[in-house]
Protein backbone atom coordinates (compact mmCIF):
# COMPACT_ATOMS: atom_id res chain seq x y z
CA UNK A 1 0.00 0.00 0.00
CA UNK A 2 1.11 3.73 -0.52
CA UNK A 3 -0.42 7.10 0.50
CA UNK A 4 -2.30 6.60 -3.12
CA UNK A 5 -4.68 4.31 -1.26
CA UNK A 6 -5.87 7.08 1.08
CA UNK A 7 -7.03 8.22 3.18
CA UNK A 8 -6.53 11.60 2.05
CA UNK A 9 -8.76 14.82 3.28
CA UNK A 10 -9.50 17.28 -0.26
CA UNK A 11 -9.58 20.90 0.61
CA UNK A 12 -11.20 24.01 -1.42
CA UNK A 13 -12.86 27.25 -0.47
CA UNK A 14 -14.80 29.83 -2.82
CA UNK A 15 -14.26 33.46 -1.25
CA UNK A 16 -15.13 36.76 -1.81
CA UNK A 17 -11.38 37.54 -3.74
CA UNK A 18 -8.26 36.54 -4.35
CA UNK A 19 -6.48 38.33 -1.65
CA UNK A 20 -5.25 36.20 0.75
CA UNK A 21 -4.55 38.56 3.50
CA UNK A 22 -8.05 40.33 3.04
CA UNK A 23 -10.86 38.51 1.62
CA UNK A 24 -13.10 36.30 2.98
CA UNK A 25 -14.54 32.72 2.81
CA UNK A 26 -17.85 32.20 1.26
CA UNK A 27 -18.14 28.32 1.34
CA UNK A 28 -15.73 25.39 2.11
CA UNK A 29 -15.65 21.94 1.71
CA UNK A 30 -13.38 19.35 3.44
CA UNK A 31 -13.74 15.77 1.08
CA UNK A 32 -12.29 12.70 3.37
CA UNK A 33 -11.36 9.71 0.76
CA UNK A 34 -10.44 6.17 1.91
CA UNK A 35 -10.68 2.74 0.71
CA UNK A 36 -14.47 2.76 2.65
CA UNK A 37 -15.53 5.65 0.58
CA UNK A 38 -16.06 9.16 0.08
CA UNK A 39 -17.61 11.67 2.81
CA UNK A 40 -18.35 15.51 2.67
CA UNK A 41 -18.52 18.28 4.99
CA UNK A 42 -19.30 21.45 3.19
CA UNK A 43 -19.86 24.88 4.78
CA UNK A 44 -21.69 28.04 3.81
CA UNK A 45 -20.60 31.23 5.32
CA UNK A 46 -22.01 34.82 5.77
CA UNK A 47 -18.77 36.73 5.20
CA UNK A 48 -19.43 39.87 7.07
CA UNK A 49 -18.92 41.46 4.26
CA UNK A 50 -20.52 42.58 0.87
CA UNK A 51 -19.68 39.60 -1.58
CA UNK A 52 -18.32 41.38 -5.00
CA UNK A 53 -20.41 40.73 -8.22
CA UNK A 54 -17.46 39.52 -9.84
CA UNK A 55 -16.43 36.83 -6.86
CA UNK A 56 -20.54 36.20 -7.29
CA UNK A 57 -20.37 35.34 -10.66
CA UNK A 58 -17.93 32.70 -10.52
CA UNK A 59 -19.35 30.68 -7.26
CA UNK A 60 -22.62 31.88 -7.78
CA UNK A 61 -23.54 33.04 -3.68
CA UNK A 62 -24.76 36.63 -3.64
CA UNK A 63 -24.55 38.34 -0.85
CA UNK A 64 -27.93 38.25 -0.04
CA UNK A 65 -27.96 34.54 -0.18
CA UNK A 66 -24.87 34.21 1.97
CA UNK A 67 -26.46 36.47 4.66
CA UNK A 68 -30.04 34.45 4.34
CA UNK A 69 -28.77 31.06 4.44
CA UNK A 70 -25.17 30.90 5.74
CA UNK A 71 -23.42 30.51 9.27
CA UNK A 72 -21.52 33.06 11.19
CA UNK A 73 -17.99 33.28 10.26
CA UNK A 74 -16.06 32.01 13.93
CA UNK A 75 -18.00 28.99 14.26
CA UNK A 76 -17.23 27.51 11.17
CA UNK A 77 -13.95 28.15 10.58
CA UNK A 78 -13.14 26.45 13.87
CA UNK A 79 -14.72 23.77 12.70
CA UNK A 80 -12.51 23.67 9.37
CA UNK A 81 -9.65 24.47 11.18
CA UNK A 82 -9.90 21.57 13.90
CA UNK A 83 -10.83 18.81 11.19
CA UNK A 84 -7.75 19.48 8.90
CA UNK A 85 -5.70 19.58 12.30
CA UNK A 86 -7.07 16.69 13.21
CA UNK A 87 -6.32 14.70 10.08
CA UNK A 88 -2.75 15.99 9.80
CA UNK A 89 -2.27 15.00 13.63
CA UNK A 90 -3.79 11.44 12.38
CA UNK A 91 -0.81 11.20 8.83
CA UNK A 92 -3.49 12.48 6.79
CA UNK A 93 -2.51 14.43 4.17
CA UNK A 94 -4.40 17.36 2.66
CA UNK A 95 -4.88 17.46 -0.68
CA UNK A 96 -5.30 21.11 -2.25
CA UNK A 97 -5.61 22.66 -5.88
CA UNK A 98 -3.23 25.75 -5.45
CA UNK A 99 -3.08 24.66 -2.16
CA UNK A 100 -1.00 28.03 -0.99
CA UNK A 101 -4.24 30.22 -1.39
CA UNK A 102 -6.43 28.31 0.76
CA UNK A 103 -4.53 27.63 3.20
CA UNK A 104 -2.97 31.01 3.31
CA UNK A 105 -6.51 32.49 3.44
CA UNK A 106 -7.75 30.06 6.05
CA UNK A 107 -4.87 31.19 8.42
CA UNK A 108 -5.95 34.58 8.21
CA UNK A 109 -9.15 34.10 8.54
CA UNK A 110 -8.74 32.43 12.08
CA UNK A 111 -6.24 35.27 12.96
CA UNK A 112 -9.35 37.68 12.25
CA UNK A 113 -11.54 35.65 14.18
CA UNK A 114 -9.21 35.53 16.88
CA UNK A 115 -8.93 31.58 16.41
CA UNK A 116 -6.28 29.58 16.96
CA UNK A 117 -4.38 28.92 13.12
CA UNK A 118 -3.70 25.88 11.58
CA UNK A 119 -0.55 25.57 12.09
CA UNK A 120 -1.05 26.48 15.92
CA UNK A 121 -3.24 23.62 16.97
CA UNK A 122 -0.36 21.54 14.98
CA UNK A 123 2.36 23.23 17.07
CA UNK A 124 4.32 23.55 13.32
CA UNK A 125 3.61 23.35 9.67
CA UNK A 126 0.72 21.87 8.20
CA UNK A 127 2.35 18.82 6.09
CA UNK A 128 1.70 16.76 4.61
CA UNK A 129 -0.06 18.55 1.77
CA UNK A 130 -0.30 17.25 -1.56
CA UNK A 131 -1.00 20.04 -4.76
CA UNK A 132 -1.74 18.42 -7.94
CA UNK A 133 -1.08 21.92 -9.42
CA UNK A 134 2.63 21.84 -8.18
CA UNK A 135 2.83 18.48 -9.14
CA UNK A 136 1.53 19.05 -12.74
CA UNK A 137 3.52 21.88 -13.42
CA UNK A 138 6.77 20.10 -11.87
CA UNK A 139 6.19 16.76 -14.00
CA UNK A 140 4.81 18.41 -17.65
CA UNK A 141 6.74 21.23 -17.63
CA UNK A 142 6.53 21.86 -21.26
CA UNK A 143 3.16 21.65 -21.62
CA UNK A 144 1.52 24.33 -23.04
CA UNK A 145 -1.88 26.01 -21.96
CA UNK A 146 -3.38 27.07 -18.79
CA UNK A 147 -3.45 25.04 -15.76
CA UNK A 148 -6.56 25.78 -13.89
CA UNK A 149 -8.34 23.09 -12.49
CA UNK A 150 -10.54 22.77 -15.35
CA UNK A 151 -7.62 22.85 -17.41
CA UNK A 152 -6.01 19.65 -15.95
CA UNK A 153 -9.20 18.22 -15.88
CA UNK A 154 -9.66 18.42 -19.62
CA UNK A 155 -5.47 17.15 -19.73
CA UNK A 156 -6.12 14.37 -17.20
CA UNK A 157 -9.54 13.58 -18.71
CA UNK A 158 -11.61 14.05 -15.46
CA UNK A 159 -15.16 14.08 -16.05
CA UNK A 160 -16.96 17.06 -14.35
CA UNK A 161 -19.26 15.71 -12.37
CA UNK A 162 -20.80 19.19 -11.55
CA UNK A 163 -20.37 22.81 -11.66
CA UNK A 164 -16.84 23.80 -11.15
CA UNK A 165 -16.14 26.71 -8.90
CA UNK A 166 -18.10 24.89 -6.39
CA UNK A 167 -16.00 24.25 -3.29
CA UNK A 168 -17.35 19.96 -2.78
CA UNK A 169 -16.83 19.83 -6.75
CA UNK A 170 -13.65 20.80 -6.63
CA UNK A 171 -12.14 19.18 -4.37
CA UNK A 172 -13.80 16.00 -5.87
CA UNK A 173 -12.47 17.36 -9.14
CA UNK A 174 -9.25 17.76 -7.63
CA UNK A 175 -8.51 14.30 -6.47
CA UNK A 176 -9.33 12.68 -9.47
CA UNK A 177 -6.87 14.98 -11.02
CA UNK A 178 -4.43 13.83 -8.06
CA UNK A 179 -5.04 10.08 -8.97
CA UNK A 180 -4.85 10.41 -12.87
CA UNK A 181 -0.90 12.68 -12.54
CA UNK A 182 0.24 9.76 -10.62
CA UNK A 183 -1.41 7.13 -12.63
CA UNK A 184 0.70 9.13 -16.03
CA UNK A 185 3.60 9.54 -13.23
CA UNK A 186 4.12 6.67 -11.07
CA UNK A 187 6.93 7.79 -8.71
CA UNK A 188 5.04 9.63 -7.32
CA UNK A 189 2.92 7.25 -5.36
CA UNK A 190 6.53 5.34 -4.62
CA UNK A 191 7.40 8.41 -2.57
CA UNK A 192 6.73 8.79 1.24
CA UNK A 193 4.45 11.33 2.22
CA UNK A 194 7.16 13.16 3.58
CA UNK A 195 9.66 12.79 0.58
CA UNK A 196 6.18 14.09 -1.63
CA UNK A 197 5.75 17.02 0.59
CA UNK A 198 9.45 18.15 0.30
CA UNK A 199 9.38 17.57 -3.56
CA UNK A 200 6.99 20.30 -3.72
CA UNK A 201 8.70 22.44 -1.44
CA UNK A 202 11.66 22.56 -4.42
CA UNK A 203 9.53 22.51 -7.08
CA UNK A 204 7.64 25.62 -6.27
CA UNK A 205 10.41 27.60 -5.38
CA UNK A 206 12.15 27.21 -8.60
CA UNK A 207 9.06 27.77 -10.47
CA UNK A 208 8.37 30.53 -8.89
CA UNK A 209 12.20 31.44 -9.25
CA UNK A 210 11.82 31.16 -13.10
CA UNK A 211 8.36 32.71 -13.07
CA UNK A 212 9.39 35.80 -11.36
CA UNK A 213 12.66 36.37 -13.43
CA UNK A 214 10.03 36.25 -16.30
CA UNK A 215 8.00 38.99 -15.23
CA UNK A 216 11.37 41.31 -14.00
CA UNK A 217 12.28 40.71 -18.35
CA UNK A 218 8.94 41.97 -18.82
CA UNK A 219 8.60 44.39 -17.20
CA UNK A 220 6.03 43.65 -14.74
CA UNK A 221 4.93 45.14 -11.73
CA UNK A 222 3.22 43.47 -8.52
CA UNK A 223 4.95 41.30 -6.21
CA UNK A 224 4.98 38.02 -8.63
CA UNK A 225 4.64 34.23 -6.80
CA UNK A 226 5.64 33.96 -3.35
CA UNK A 227 8.44 31.75 -3.22
CA UNK A 228 7.07 29.29 -0.21
CA UNK A 229 4.78 26.74 -0.30
CA UNK A 230 1.95 25.87 1.01
CA UNK A 231 2.10 28.64 3.41
CA UNK A 232 4.16 31.57 3.51
CA UNK A 233 4.83 29.95 7.53
CA UNK A 234 6.52 27.35 5.83
CA UNK A 235 8.86 30.58 4.98
CA UNK A 236 11.99 29.30 7.31
CA UNK A 237 12.15 25.80 6.29
CA UNK A 238 11.93 25.96 2.52
CA UNK A 239 15.25 24.18 0.88
CA UNK A 240 16.62 26.18 -1.29
CA UNK A 241 16.42 25.58 -5.31
CA UNK A 242 18.93 24.93 -7.10
CA UNK A 243 20.83 27.89 -8.11
CA UNK A 244 23.76 27.13 -10.54
CA UNK A 245 21.77 27.89 -13.63
CA UNK A 246 18.53 29.93 -14.04
CA UNK A 247 15.46 27.96 -15.93
CA UNK A 248 12.70 29.49 -18.25
CA UNK A 249 9.07 29.80 -17.29
CA UNK A 250 7.64 26.38 -17.49
CA UNK A 251 11.28 24.38 -16.64
CA UNK A 252 11.66 23.35 -13.00
CA UNK A 253 15.40 21.28 -11.81
CA UNK A 254 12.88 18.18 -10.53
CA UNK A 255 13.69 15.05 -12.13
CA UNK A 256 11.38 13.29 -13.80
CA UNK A 257 10.81 9.66 -15.22
CA UNK A 258 12.63 10.06 -18.71
CA UNK A 259 11.19 6.37 -19.76
CA UNK A 260 7.54 5.81 -21.06
CA UNK A 261 5.56 4.84 -18.40
CA UNK A 262 2.57 2.69 -19.32
CA UNK A 263 -0.58 3.93 -17.17
CA UNK A 264 -2.35 0.58 -15.63
CA UNK A 265 -6.24 0.79 -16.70
CA UNK A 266 -8.22 0.14 -13.37
CA UNK A 267 -12.22 -0.37 -14.94
CA UNK A 268 -13.68 0.68 -11.52
CA UNK A 269 -11.57 3.64 -10.89
CA UNK A 270 -11.67 4.97 -14.75
CA UNK A 271 -15.67 4.65 -14.74
CA UNK A 272 -15.58 8.68 -13.75
CA UNK A 273 -12.71 9.54 -16.70
CA UNK A 274 -13.33 9.59 -20.18
CA UNK A 275 -11.38 9.50 -23.35
CA UNK A 276 -9.17 7.01 -24.87
CA UNK A 277 -8.54 4.19 -22.80
CA UNK A 278 -5.70 4.90 -20.60
CA UNK A 279 -3.92 1.42 -20.86
CA UNK A 280 -3.06 2.56 -24.31
CA UNK A 281 -1.46 5.60 -23.57
CA UNK A 282 2.05 5.88 -23.39
CA UNK A 283 3.50 8.90 -21.34
CA UNK A 284 7.27 10.06 -22.51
Amino acid sequence: MTWTDGPLLGFDTETTGVDVDHDRIVTAALVRRDAAGTDVRTWLIDPGVPIPEGASAIHGISTEHARAHGVEPRGALDEIAAAIAEAVREGVPVVAYNASFDLCLLEAELVRHDLPTVEDRLGGAVRPVIDPLVLDRAEDRFRKGKRKLVDLCGVYQVVDTGDLHTADVDVVATLDVLERIVGRFPHLGDLDLVSLHDYQVTAHRAWAEAFNAWRTEKGLDGPGAEMTWPSRGARAAAPEAPRERTYPPGMLPVPVDPQPVAIAHDPVRDSRFVGTPVQDTLIA
